[in-house]
């Protein structure tokens, strides 16, 4: 197996490589090449995976197992994917390809941090989001962290949150494959997510931003409060504003991974992104969405220099949802579901 088949550098890529890719991989080399900053990086793809995953399902029959699985047998169910996720996370990979996946690293530099992110071939899509359903390991320095990462992003296709939404949507145990984006960190000054249109409302003329000091970790999981803005996309005047009170934040770790600081007393109550960044980060949403011509989920962090790179972006999905779904069954003749709603009688 060659380099070529195992490795993909971002500017090489675009959401037509989901196949290899996966959503996130795709949409990171869509972003590179629509000329919008992003931390460099590469997908250890799909293929990587099959030549690992073949290896053990020959003699584990794993992905029998997973499809022959019920969601409603709790115990049965969490074992198998346990199970799996172990088995994945512990087996070596082949030395040729173990020795591919360091050396497109060390291109990136010397012990570099980076973040390791699964990047499932159904996820970030319309129909599909995976997001949150497969892990992410963040400041991974090193050889070892790397595959180590490596694999458990490999095994977190076994989550059984990740397992029970494919198997309802009824995807083909066979035709799942995991790539892994290998990102270069951003030392986050302060960091968030944004969409292109209201988490809220659905309302598409606005953008929503929320803001946190540190890495983006910190709102993801919950553990902190975001500031939050509400932006006119048409004149970008700002519509709502709300600081919040932030008492923690991610900070890397120097031997790798981060921990969770308290954020100092002086930052705590004050906006943790300026007007100037405020108005770039609008610019930024509104060229994305452009780009992919449908509202977006974006990731966002901006470096100690000031630097704003996007991490992510993917449709969104919610709103989306809701959107294609029928208002009311259709009715036998024109004008029933306005008799209904009056209550009038049908003759």
């Amino acid at each position: 197996m060659t380099s070529g088949n195992t490795i993909l550098w971002f500017k090489d890529i675009s959401l037509n490589d989901r196949p290899r890719v996966g959503g996130k991989g795709g949409s990171l080399g869509e972003l590179c090449n629509a000329q919008i900053q992003v931390p460099d990086g590469y997908v250890v793809t799909t293929d990587a995976f099959s030549a690992f995953l073949d290896i053990l399902d020959a003699e584990h029959g794993i992905r029998k197992k997973i499809a022959a699985l019920d969601p409603n047998n709790h115990k049965t169910f969490n074992y198998v994917c346990s199970e799996m996720r172990t088995l994945l996370e512990q087996s070596p990979l082949l030395p040729e390809l173990q020795q591919t996946i360091c050396d497109a690293y060390n291109t990136l530099g010397d012990n570099i941090p980076v973040a390791v992110r699964s990047s499932a071939t159904s996820e970030d899509s319309e129909e599909a989001s995976f997001a949150g359903l497969q892990d992410t390991y963040l400041w991974q320095i090193g050889h070892d962290q790397l595959m180590d990462s490596v694999r458990k992003c490999w095994a977190s296709m076994y989550n059984p949150e990740s397992v029970a939404y494919r198997l309802k949507l009824g995807l083909p145990e066979d035709q799942l494959a995991m790539a892994v984006v290998v990102q270069t960190m951003v030392n986050s000054r302060c960091s968030g997510v944004m969409f292109t249109r209201s988490p809220t409302t659905g309302d598409k003329s606005v953008i929503t931003i929320e803001s946190s000091w540190g890495l983006g970790s910190s709102i993801v999981s919950g553990e902190v409060t975001p500031d939050k803005f509400v932006i006119n996309k048409i004149t970008g005047e700002t519509t709502s504003r709300n600081i919040a009170e932030k008492h923690i934040e991610h900070l890397p770790e120097a031997s790798g991974g981060i921990s969770e600081m308290p954020v100092t007393e002086e930052r705590r109550k004050i906006t943790s992104i300026s007007e100037e960044e405020l108005s770039e980060l609008t610019s930024v949403a509104r060229r994305v969405e452009k780009h992919y011509g449908i509202p977006q989920d974006i990731e966002w962090a901006i470096d100690q220099e000031g630097n704003l790179l996007l991490l992510q972006s993917r449709p969104e999905t919610v709103w989306a949802t809701k959107d294609k779904e029928p208002v009311a069954k259709p009715a036998a003749r024109p004008f029933d579901h306005i008799f209904n709603v009056l209550g009038g009688q049908k003759k």
